[in-house]
Formats: C-alpha cells, sequence, structure tokens
C-alpha cells in the first residue's frame, strides 16, 4: 500500500533535513506504527504521504503510484485524523460529519453510527465549541472514517483521552484493520503502539533506526530471565532464574511449592525501554 524510498526533506530556511533518506514500506491490511518523540519527522512524513508537502528527494508510492498522481481521486481513497483537531466548532458534531460526508461520492456510513463508534452519540447535537480536547479528537477519527477509506493515516488518535475512550479508539483501529484497512499510526505512545501495531519503525532525528514487530523487539531485547516474589507482607523477597534449563532448575521448582509464592513474572522488556536503549532517547 505505502513504498518510500530514500525520502528527504527539508523545510525552507531550516538548517537540517526533517527527513534524511526514509526506506520503509506498509503491506495491505498492516498498521504500521511510526514512532518517535515530538520534532523527529513523523508527522511530516504523514503530511508527504497525504499529499500535503511536496519538494522532497526520494520516491513514493501509495497504492502503486505518487500522491501527486492521484489527483483528487487519491481523498477517496484515504482517511485522515490529525493532531490537532480542526472542525467547524459552531456546527454540531453530527453536522460536522454531515457536511464532509458529502464532499465524498457514493458515501453509504450511518454517521450516528460512527459518532456511536467513538461514543459521541450523546454529544451528537452539540456544537463541537462545547467539546473537550478528547472529544474533538474522537470526532477526528470519526471524520477520518466517513467515507470508508482502505488507508487511514492517524496522527496521535489517543491524545487526549481517558483510558476508557483510548481503548476504544485502539479497538476501532483494529476492527478496521480486520476489515482490511491498512493503517499508518504516527504516536509517541509505545503503548498504544505495542497494542495495535504489526510492525513498528523508531524514528528519530528524521531517521529510522528500527523497524520490526514489537514481538520480535521484545524478544530481541527482553531479558530471558524468570522474576519470583515470595515471602509473608512486608518481609518479602525476590529470586530470578534463567528461562533456560527451567524445568530442571531445582531451587524454582523448590519455590513454586511455597505457600507464600506471590508472583511469577518473565522479564519482559518494554517498548519504550527498547526505544531508550537503542536511541538514547526518552520519548517526549
Amino acid at each position: 500500500m505505502i513504498e518510500v524510498e530514500g525520502l528527504t526533506f527539508t523545510y525552507r530556511k531550516a538548517a537540517a533535513p526533517a527527513l534524511l533518506g526514509l526506506d520503509f514500506a506498509v503491506g495491505e491490511g498492516e498498521i504500521l506504527g511510526f514512532l518517535g518523540p515530538s520534532g523527529a519527522g513523523k508527522s511530516t512524513t504523514q503530511k508527504i504521504l497525504i499529499g500535503l508537502l511536496s519538494g522532497f528527494d526520494g520516491a513514493v508510492r501509495v497504492m502503486g503510484r505518487a500522491p501527486a498522481d492521484w489527483g483528487t481521486e487519491y481523498y477517496e481513497r484515504i482517511g485522515v485524523s490529525f493532531e490537532r483537531p480542526n472542525h467547524y466548532l459552531k456546527l454540531t458534531g453530527l453536522e460536522n460529519l454531515r457536511y464532509f460526508a458529502s464532499l465524498y461520492r457514493g458515501n453509504g456510513v450511518d454517521l450516528h453510527g460512527l459518532l456511536a463508534l467513538v461514543n459521541l452519540a450523546e454529544d451528537a447535537d452539540r456544537p463541537v465549541a462545547a467539546y473537550s480536547k478528547g472529544m474533538q479528537n474522537r470526532l477526528n477519527v470519526a471524520r477520518a472514517l466517513v467515507h470508508n477509506p482502505p488507508l487511514l493515516f492517524l496522527d496521535e488518535p489517543t491524545s487526549g483521552l481517558d483510558p476508557a475512550n483510548a481503548r476504544r479508539i485502539k479497538d476501532v483501529i483494529l476492527e478496521r484493520r480486520a476489515q482490511g484497512a491498512t493503517v499508518f499510526l504516527s504516536t509517541h505512545n509505545m503503548t498504544v503502539a505495542e497494542e495495535v501495531c504489526d510492525r513498528v519503525a523508531f524514528l528519530v532525528d528524521g531517521k529510522i533506526v528500527l523497524i520490526d514487530s514489537p514481538r520480535a523487539l521484545k524478544l530481541r531485547h527482553g531479558k530471558r530471565s524468570v522474576r519470583v516474589e515470595y515471602g509473608g507482607e512486608g518481609h518479602g523477597a525476590v529470586a530470578e532464574f534463567p528461562l533456560e534449563g527451567l524445568d530442571g532448575n531445582h531451587a524454582f521448582l523448590s519455590l513454586l511449592r511455597r505457600d507464600d509464592l506471590q508472583t511469577i513474572h518473565t522479564q519482559e522488556t518494554t517498548l519504550e525501554a527498547i526505544f531508550l536503549d537503542v536511541t538514547g532517547r526518552h520519548l517526549q
């Protein structure tokens, strides 16, 4: 669905490129997470892919063509949710969706159902000016879906959301993938990336420094051991054992028979810890 080769872009009057030689591809029905701190180049990449920025070096093909070669037909095939909400504030949530849906051909999406999907059904007739930032972000996601596009570009889709609504948006993304959609997701939220992405790309200073599936990265960078906590409350103890030979480790098996066993955990790392280890940078 997306092929990028040697993508380099520099903003006018900028001292350094915002993107420097990006190479990646996104398969049909895949969710790719573009992960990195603010200023890493995530939004710049998305703007190029959706045709808002030109004057780049390298090759970009989306669904087999350069975005500029598609013409207006391109926007019938993609849905975009920007990081910052951009709605008509005097219109209601439903009126906003109705207006944007009218811009597309042959759209038959149930707008009330779409609002319910992002937990805005009860606020459908409220002016968007009265919406919180989180509500406006959810309306952003709904608006990206009004024409049921096969390719979605989502920039920080869970920003400003409480845990329940963040979970709802993540479920919406996974449901779209299950229906065959492809998703390009830009975020600095590693939890979101870990839960929904098939692969993630770590982006720092305009360069991709690592790209793979979350599971493969965690297995490669994780610690192959088991941590056991045991003992009474207030004076518990901790023991750690290597995974290799665990079935014959007498000390480990002995702990399993204790009545005061509390927890057992494999020492799995996180994407954020991997990002820090690989790049030396914190996500901000």
